[in-house]
Order: structure tokens, then C-alpha cells, then sequence
């Protein structure tokens, strides 16, 4: 399931975006304003974020700009009423995929969001960066802090974050976590992959005994949650 932003200040629009889009199958989350719609799109990684250019606060090419600054490789697709050139390549060059002109159609949008999808899997797939309460995961730098302060992942804990992160809400089998974070080493048991969850969820969540964002599904496997 793909995981959509929509920042966009009109109202109206902005839930008719969400529903339209829920009722398709995605995750949607949304912000209503230029500040907002940055940390949302830093902290919840998703995969795909549909951007307004004309926002309050902090306008669209702003927040691109500072989005793809904080190493975010989500797609961007920017919405826009002005026509003229040298604003669609602003757009491209802060870091937009592409660019839908308002007014719009709905089916419009949809299919440049598929297109999006389709043309760019693993950037869609993978967030470089994760936010999980005061704890920031750098994919890319192999880095990880809690309020400015280095926690030492091991690469094992890196990858089991980074698959739970590109599949956030989803509960995740054991099954797959043996086999896409623990490969076919000797080691890949599902109480390999349950001792792995135990230390990770020491090192990042407030209190490991009630976890908040590493969440067990019983008798299937783990999902992650913002």
C-alpha cells in the first residue's frame, strides 16, 4: 500500500483528495499549510507527495526544496494555477517529479500518480529518512540519534527498520524478515528475528516493555508505526 501526502490549504479540495484517493487503496495523510506539510513529509516518509504550490506559511517550491535539502527521496508532484514556464522549471529544479496544472481532473491526477509510481519503484519504496518520536534513522548515512545524541544500530537493525519503513501500518510476517533482513544465513530463525526486535526496540522506543512504534502482530510478525 502506497502512502500518499497531500498538502494542500483549501479545504474542499484537500478531502476530496484524501477520499478520492483512500477510496483507490492508498494511505493518506494530509496538511493543510507550508510548515506542516514539511515536518509531515520528513517524519512520515512517505512514498508520494502531492504539493501546492501556493501554500501559507512556507510555499511549495520552499518546502521541496527544503525536503529533498533533508535527504527525502519521496516523489513530488507539484499542483499549480500558474502556467508560466519559468515556474514548472522552479519546480524541476528544487526537486519535483512532475507537475499537474490546476484546474484539474481528478482522473488527471490519479493517473500521473500511478505513472509516478509505476516509473520510479524504488524510489517510491524506500524513505531515506525515519522519524520515530525524538529518534531520527539516516538511511543513506547509515546513522541513527535520539534528541541530537548517537545511538549505535547495527546494519542488521538498520535493514530490519528500513523494510518495516517502506511497508509503515502493515504488519510484516516473520517469514518475511527472515528472509529479506536476515538473508539465508544460519541464523535466519523467527526467534532470530523476535531476539532482533527485542534489542532494536531498546535502543528506540521510550519504554521497550509497551512499545509505540514497533508494535507485535501475535502469531504473524511486526508492523511499524509512526
Amino acid at each position: 500500500m502506497s502512502h500518499l501526502l497531500i498538502v494542500e490549504d483549501d479545504e474542499g479540495l484537500r478531502e476530496g483528495l484524501r477520499r478520492n484517493f483512500e477510496y483507490e487503496g492508498y494511505r493518506v495523510s494530509t496538511s493543510s499549510d507550508g510548515p506542516s506539510g514539511l515536518d509531515a513529509a520528513i517524519s512520515l516518509a512517505p512514498h508520494l507527495v502531492v504539493l501546492d504550490v501556493m501554500l501559507p506559511g512556507l510555499n511549495g517550491f520552499d518546502v521541496c526544496r527544503r525536503l529533498r535539502a533533508s535527504g527525502s527521496n519521496a516523489l513530488v508532484l507539484m499542483l499549480t494555477v500558474k502556467k508560466e514556464e519559468p515556474d514548472r522549471v522552479l519546480g524541476f529544479e528544487v526537486g519535483a517529479d512532475d507537475y499537474v496544472l490546476k484546474p484539474f481532473s481528478i482522473q488527471e491526477l490519479s493517473g500521473r500518480v500511478r505513472a509516478l509510481l509505476r516509473r520510479f519503484p524504488s524510489k517510491a519504496a524506500e524513505a531515506s529518512r525515519l522519524r520515530l518520536g525524538s529518534v531520527e534513522i539516516d538511511f543513506a548515512r547509515q546513522k541513527a540519534a535520539r534528541r541530537g545524541r548517537p545511538l549505535k544500530l547495527s546494519f542488521r537493525e538498520f535493514e530490519l527498520l528500513r523494510y518495516l519503513a517502506a511497508r509503515q501500518g502493515e504488519v510484516v510476517t516473520r517469514e518475511d524478515l527472515m528472509k529479506h533482513v536476515l538473508g539465508y544465513s544460519p541464523e535466519a530463525t523467527s526467534r532470530a528475528v523476535d531476539n532482533l526486535i527485542v534489542h532494536l526496540r531498546k535502543k528506540i522506543e521510550p519504554d521497550p516493555r509497551e512499545p509505540r512504534h514497533i508494535l507485535t502482530a501475535y502469531g504473524i510478525g511486526y508492523k511499524l508505526v509512526i
